[in-house]
């Protein structure tokens, strides 16, 4: 079964049974001989090193490979089949076993699953597989890596397939395309997958099963396309730990909407669109084929019921339904190019998710997600949501933001500065799951001619300004650590990053009232239950207040280490994440310790 965005979490959970977030579940016979397809990296692009990662022969992998010399440096990006034995284990997950020596103590289980080993296993089912704790992990420690594999069912051995091949997504590829290339057939793709049909979506970086009937070939694989240049590698993350084929995904060439309606064909059923390039877009590309659905503006007519007040959700966001899904409908000027571009290049579970686009009578309209519980200061603000409003769901509404911050200044390539954090643009799903959305002033960090990696331009989030930006106008990736400080403080407080003074009406900076009241020492101390959302409050069932001094007063500190006045000096996203992480675990076991005191008898 496909596991969709699922496997860019590390929170999922299997304990209600096997889960595909983890790896594939057992359905066939008990072991098998399968492939993965494994793409040559910088630490990794010999046989006998990429042999040695995946605990496979050097001999068997260069013959499969039509490779002779084992100590040859092949090209980056190269595809590579490995050949392993695949195995059903005793919680009912399929797995081929390896093993990995963190190599530095900057390695997470993340980085490891999605980077060295390039999405072939899971940060959750390397969590699930090993004792150290995914917050402790340590330079030289040994971890037991299972990597996601297969084995064909009954059914399928029936059709005459006999091997299955687990594939890495890219954003070029569909299903059609995959068919294609290996000589399978839509339906074995379908049915293998479970999917329903050929439309459904892939996310890039997700693993997806190829049957096949024979052993595949050396004449199956390619290198990709590595015509940009990659992007350096940021402070704290160790090349050693990022797969340049999994980064290099990425950097294809990415068409934006400069095409009319007029110049616009369709082929294959209507379920592909070839465009016609203005001559100074081509550069000798002859034809790219779209990544997102391309939608008729009578579709969304219907979706909306042709726009109604009733399914406007804002100023120019309305509700709608496509095939009976529920979705987003924005409609923007006719440039929506640059955040068009820029979701075509990043995929993780907190950044919203864009469908397709529609471009009609010179507007644009762009179909997203749909985020059942609104943005983040609508939650905060709106009463009859009361019962949600606690330390766990604040905590992990700040962790989602943080991973996907985390995502755009660390692992996306090119790295992004969103340039616009707040409360209004991130939206919560009906579980509260966090995700970062409008992307129109996202910037690349690229460095210039110079050597700079700050970026000056224009940032109009009041309340969320950067002292760097205020002064010089200049924005990196701390400026979004500092809007992203006092998004913390809205989620501790409950008010707006600039609201009304009940005594005299004027307007108070959150972030200048919170680093006044901490600056004060014990005193900033003492009135951390002053500053905290009054909703916050927990009641034992005995009714007496759980008192929360130390958790609230941890977040307020994290919070002031994103607010520094120096960009130097503010925290990194990494050491965000962890230290959320760390708070989130504390808080559910001291909430779960003190619901199960026993209870008092006269």
């Amino acid at each position: 079964m496909y596991s969709g965005n699922t496997v860019m979490d590390c929170d999922n959970s299997d304990k209600t049974g096997p889960s595909s977030s983890f790896l594939y579940t057992c359905n066939g016979v008990q072991s098998c001989s399968s492939f993965l397809i494994f793409r040559t990296q910088p630490l990794y692009n010999t046989v006998l090193t990429i042999s040695k990662l995946m605990s496979t022969e050097a001999k068997v992998l260069a013959q499969i490979n039509g490779i002779t010399d084992s100590a040859q440096i092949l090209p980056l990006n190269r595809e590579l089949i490995i050949p392993v034995t695949c195995s059903c284990s005793g919680d009912q997950y399929y797995q081929a076993n390896t093993s990995f020596v963190i190599p530095t103590l900057y390695d997470t289980y993340f980085t490891i699953a999605n980077y060295t080993y390039e999405g072939l296993t899971t940060c959750d089912s390397l969590d699930k597989y090993n004792d150290y704790d995914r917050l402790d992990l340590h330079a030289g420690e040994k971890l037991h890596v299972p990597l996601r594999c297969a084995c064909p069912t009954a059914s399928q051995t029936d059709d005459g397939i006999t091997f299955l091949l687990t594939y890495l997504i890219t954003w070029e590829d569909t299903i059609e395309r995959i068919s294609n290339r290996f000589n399978v057939s839509l339906q074995d793709l379908v049915l293998g997958n479970g999917f329903s049909s050929v439309d459904d979506l892939m996310f890039p970086f997700t693993t997806f099963l190829i049957p096949l009937s024979t052993e595949p070939s050396s004449s199956q694989t390619r290198t990709l396309d590595r015509n940009r240049n990659r992007n350096p590698l940021k402070k704290g993350i160790i090349a050693g730990t990022i797969s340049g084929g999994f980064l290099a995904i990425v950097c294809g060439v990415f068409v934006i909407w400069l095409v009319s309606k007029s110049k616009r064909r369709e082929c294959n059923r209507g379920k592909k669109v070839i465009w016609a390039l203005p001559k100074d877009i081509q550069l000798g590309i002859a034809s790219v084929d779209q990544l997102f659905k391309i939608y008729r503006f009578e579709e969304l007519e219907e979706a909306t019921d042709g726009f109604s007040l009733e399914n406007r959700l804002s100023a120019s966001v309305y509700k709608g339904s496509l095939k009976g899904k529920t979705v987003a409908i924005k409609q923007t000027g006719g440039n929506a190019n640059k955040e068009v571009k820029i979701l075509q290049k990043i995929n993780h579970l907190n950044l919203i998710g864009l469908y397709g686009v529609c471009e009609h009578d010179k507007a644009c309209y762009l179909v997203y997600e749909f985020m059942e519980s609104g943005s983040l200061v609508e939650w905060l603000q709106d009463l009859t949501y009361v019962k949600s409003q606690t330390w766990n769901n604040r905590i992990h509404i700040g962790l989602d933001v943080a991973k996907g911050l985390q995502y755009l200044h660390n692992f996306a390539n090119p790295a992004y500065v969103h340039k616009d954090i707040n409360s209004s643009n991130i939206l919560l799903t009906k579980d509260l799951r966090a995700k970062i959305s409008k992307f129109g002033l996202a910037r690349s960090t690229e460095k210039d001619e110079n050597g700079n990696s700050s970026i000056k331009c224009r940032f109009e989030s009041k309340g969320y300004l950067a002292p760097e930006y205020l002064e010089e106008g200049y924005v990196t990736t701390k400026t979004d650590v500092y809007a992203f400080g006092v998004v913390l403080l809205e989620l501790i407080t409950g008010k707006k990053a600039v609201y009304e003074n009940d005594d005299d009406g004027e307007e108070v900076m959150l972030a200048e009232e919170m680093l006044s009241i901490m600056g004060d020492g014990k005193n900033g101390k003492d009135q951390v239950n002053y500053i905290i959302d009054p909703r916050l409050q927990a009641r034992h069932a005995l009714g007496f207040v759980i008192e929360q001094d130390e958790l609230a007063l941890r977040m307020v500190k994290l919070s002031m280490g994103c607010l520094e006045s120096e960009p130097s000096r503010r925290l990194s996203m990494n050491e965000i994440v962890s230290s959320l992480m760390m708070i989130q675990i504390d808080a559910q076991c001291s909430e779960n310790m003190l619901m199960i005191m026993p209870k008092r008898h006269n």
